[in-house]
């Protein structure tokens, strides 16, 4: 279950961009990196990066615990197609075509397959990788810090998640997320960051395909009841 949280984590975390209560209360570098965002995101078709993953977990009782990192590479596609390929400590990957999501841990031998429904991921995250977020409607923002590596934005979602507020990094000059920080509401913290970024190369649909190979156990995982058609 903490491995599936954890990929879930990586997921949400670079999907979703934020958005602000009051744009004239930001600083004057952090209302132009956020506009720059906006404005990069929703030129996109596709994007593809290289991706650093750390998290780390508090434990009962304590407010610190173990700290575990990740890396791999991550491609994802409008609409709502996405892949996170996890090369090291150890291959797993997160695959969906926009409709089934794919959790594959080839050591175990098992695919997870969850519907994409807005239990399984945030629902501002989805919008925005669909083209439809809105940075001024689904967050409040503050500005954490302006320089010259990049803008930091705090932001915390106006809609319940499940996650209580998310960092980014952002290159106020190319609008690209460089690195994203998010605590859940647990208390468990997970960054990411991003570097080798490419947008628009037109992945195939092959890239968003997930077949189990022969041998793996498929386990399903149905949505709500609520959700459910």
């Amino acid at each position: 279950m903490m491995r599936r949280n954890s990929l879930l984590v990586g997921l949400c975390v670079c999907l979703g961009a934020p958005a602000a209560a009051s744009e004239a209360a930001l600083e004057p570098c952090a209302r132009a990196a956020l506009s720059a965002v906006q404005r990069r995101y929703e030129s996109l078709r596709d994007l593809q990066a290289e991706f650093v993953q750390e998290t780390r977990s508090v434990t009962l009782g304590s407010a610190s615990g173990a700290t575990s990192s990740a890396r791999g590479t991550v491609t994802f596609a409008k609409p709502g197609k996405m892949r996170w390929s996890y090369e090291k400590p150890e291959p797993s990957l997160v695959v969906s075509d926009g409709r089934t999501l794919w959790l594959y841990d080839p050591g175990r031998a098992e695919a997870q397959r969850l519907p994409v429904t807005g239990e399984f991921l945030s629902g501002a995250a989805i919008q925005f990788l669909l083209g439809d977020g809105d940075l001024l409607a689904a967050f409040e923002v503050t500005s954490a810090a302006c320089g010259d590596e990049g803008v930091s934005l705090d932001l915390v979602p106006r809609e319940p998640t499940t996650y209580e507020k998310l960092r980014i990094l952002a290159d106020p000059a190319s609008g690209d997320i460089l690195e994203t920080e998010m605590a859940d509401l647990l208390g468990n913290v997970t960054r990411v960051g991003f570097s080798r970024i490419q947008a628009n190369r037109d992945p195939g649909d092959a890239t968003f395909r997930f077949d189990p190979p022969e041998g793996v156990d498929v386990i399903d995982i149905e949505a709500p009841p609520a959700q459910r058609p």
